[in-house]
C-alpha cells in the first residue's frame, strides 16, 4: 500500500542518506524478466537490441562523456588532472541509477542507505538531470561549459511543479553521496618516474600510461588485486613459443598470413577506448525500456568496467611483461629453441603503451560481455558496435561474439599474445561476476 505521506516528505527524509560500503547493492531490471541475475528457469528468447532513440539516461551519457574527455589539466580536481573515463563514468551512472531506484522504489540503491519511501512522484527526467549534473559539477567544475546549458535546457523541458522539485532534490542527494562515498579515490596517488625494464620478458616502454590505475579505489572489488592473474607463461616454454609464433606470423607489418578482412578487424578495435565503449554501450540503453532499467544498464556496465580496468591494470603493472614488438626482434634473448629473432619485425598496428599481459582489451570486453549476459539473461543478443577508425559496424549474434572478434583482433595488429588474451578474458569474467552478484539486485 503507498504511504500518501511520502510525497510530502520526500526532501526531509533525503537527509538520512549516508556512506555505507562500495560493495552494497544497486538494483535493475534484466531487459524486461525481473530484477536478479539467476538463470532463467526457461531458455530465454534471443534478444534483438533495438535502438528507439534517446532519452535523458543516454543524453547525460554523452554530455559525461564529452565532459569526461576534456584534455587533462595540470590543476584542479583530481579528476581534471587525471580524467578515468570508466572510474568517472559510473559515478555519475551510479547517481542516476540511484535516484531513480529511489522514486520507483524498484531497485536496490548502490552504496548507501537512506529512509526514502518508494512512492515518490519526483519526475524522473529531472532525477537524472540533477544527479548527472551533481557528480559532474563534483568532479569537473572547471569543465562546466560541457554540462551548464545542457542542465539549464534539460529543467526547462520539465514542466514546473512538485514533482520537478522531488526529482532535483533526489538527483542531488544521490550525486553529492556518491560523490562523499568515492571521496579520495586513489588517483592522485605519487607516482615515481618509470624504468624501463632490460631482462628478457620485461617491458620496456618509456613513460607508460595509466600508471595510477591500479591505485583508484574499485566500486565492488575488495581490492585492485582480487582476480590478479597468474604469471605468464615461461619465455622457454612451449606455450610462449606458441603464442610469439602466432602472433609474429598473423600480427606483423610485413609479410605473414594475415588476411585483408583479419586486418579490418585490428583496425576496428584500434579506437581510443573512451570514445568506443561508450557510443557503442550507450546503445543498449537507448531501446523502449523504463528510464530506470536504462539507467541500471548502464551503471552495471560502467561499474564493472571501471573494475575490470582497474584489476586489468594491477596485473600489468604488477608482472610488466613485454610486448611483441620487444620480444619478437629480441628472442635470441629468450632462451626458447622455438622462436627466432627477427630485428626487422614492427606491429601492423601501433601498439599501446602498457605492460602486454594481461590484455586490457580482453579484460574489458570479457567483462561488458558478461554483463550484457547477465542483463538479458542469455547470451543469444544480436547487436551491432561501430569504429570511426574504419568507418564500418560489425554485427554479433551473441555477446561472446564480440569477445572472440577482440581476441582476433589484438593478435592480427600485432599488440598481443593469445595467454595475454585469455588470461584477460578470465579476469574480465570473474570481475563481472562478482560485481553483479552483490550489486544492482531487485528489491
Amino acid at each position: 500500500m503507498k504511504n500518501p505521506s511520502a510525497k510530502r516528505a520526500l526532501p526531509g527524509l533525503l537527509v538520512a542518506v549516508s556512506a555505507m560500503l562500495s560493495s552494497c547493492g544497486g538494483g535493475g531490471s534484466n531487459g524486461g524478466a525481473g530484477g536478479g541475475f539467476a538463470p532463467a528457469a526457461t531458455t530465454p528468447a534471443p534478444v534483438k537490441v533495438q535502438v528507439t532513440g534517446p532519452n535523458p539516461v543516454s543524453s547525460w551519457n554523452e554530455i559525461a562523456v564529452d565532459t569526461i574527455n576534456v584534455p587533462a589539466a595540470t590543476s584542479g580536481t583530481a579528476a581534471e588532472r587525471r580524467p578515468s573515463d570508466a572510474v568517472d563514468l559510473a559515478a555519475v551512472h551510479l547517481a542516476i541509477y540511484n535516484a531513480l531506484a529511489a522514486i520507483t522504489g524498484k531497485y536496490q540503491i548502490y552504496g548507501i542507505s537512506t529512509t526514502l519511501d518508494a512512492d515518490s512522484e519526483g519526475s524522473q527526467p529531472a532525477a537524472v538531470a540533477s544527479a548527472a549534473y551533481g557528480v559532474l559539477k563534483g568532479l569537473f567544475p572547471n569543465r562546466s561549459a560541457q554540462y551548464q546549458d545542457a542542465y539549464a535546457r534539460s529543467l526547462a523541458a520539465i514542466e514546473d511543479g512538485p514533482g520537478k522539485i522531488q526529482g532535483i532534490v533526489v538527483g542531488d542527494r544521490m550525486a553529492q553521496a556518491i560523490l562523499a562515498l568515492r571521496g579520495d579515490d586513489g588517483r592522485s596517488v605519487a607516482l615515481t618516474p618509470y624504468v624501463p625494464g632490460t631482462a628478457p620478458g620485461r617491458f620496456r616502454g618509456v613513460n607508460p600510461v595509466n600508471r595510477f590505475g591500479p591505485y583508484i579505489k574499485p566500486y565492488a572489488l575488495q581490492s585492485a588485486s582480487q582476480f590478479r592473474t597468474p604469471e605468464p607463461p615461461p619465455l622457454d616454454g612451449a606455450t610462449y613459443a606458441a603464442d610469439f609464433n602466432e602472433t609474429r606470423l598473423l600480427g606483423g607489418a610485413v609479410g605473414g598470413t594475415r588476411t585483408p578482412e583479419q586486418l579490418e578487424i585490428a583496425r576496428f578495435h584500434t579506437e581510443a577506448p573512451n570514445r568506443f565503449w561508450p557510443r557503442n554501450l550507450r546503445r543498449f540503453a537507448m531501446t523502449d525500456g523504463a528510464l530506470v532499467d536504462q539507467a541500471r544498464l548502464l551503471a552495471m556496465l560502467f561499474v564493472v568496467e571501471a573494475d575490470a580496468g582497474i584489476a586489468c591494470f594491477e596485473s600489468k603493472y604488477y608482472y610488466e611483461f613485454w610486448r611483441p614488438q620487444s620480444a619478437i626482434p629480441l628472442a635470441d634473448s629468450d632462451g626458447n629453441p622455438a622462436t627466432t629473432a627477427d630485428t626487422a619485425w614492427t606491429p601492423a598496428l601501433p601498439t599501446p603503451n602498457h605492460p602486454e599481459y594481461p590484455a586490457a582489451h580482453a579484460c574489458i570486453s570479457a567483462a561488458m560481455a558478461e554483463t550484457l549476459k547477465a542483463y538479458y539473461r542469455t547470451d543469444q543478443v544480436e547487436f551491432s558496435f561501430d569504429s570511426t577508425v574504419t568507418g564500418s559496424t560489425h554485427a554479433f549474434a551473441t555477446t561472446h561474439a564480440l569477445v572472440a572478434e577482440v581476441i582476433g583482433a589484438r593478435i592480427y595488429g600485432g599488440m598481443h599474445f593469445r595467454n595475454s588474451l585469455m588470461r584477460g578474458e578470465e579476469l574480465g569474467l570473474k570481475v563481472a561476476q562478482w560485481t553483479l552478484e552483490r550489486n544492482f539486485q531487485a528489491r
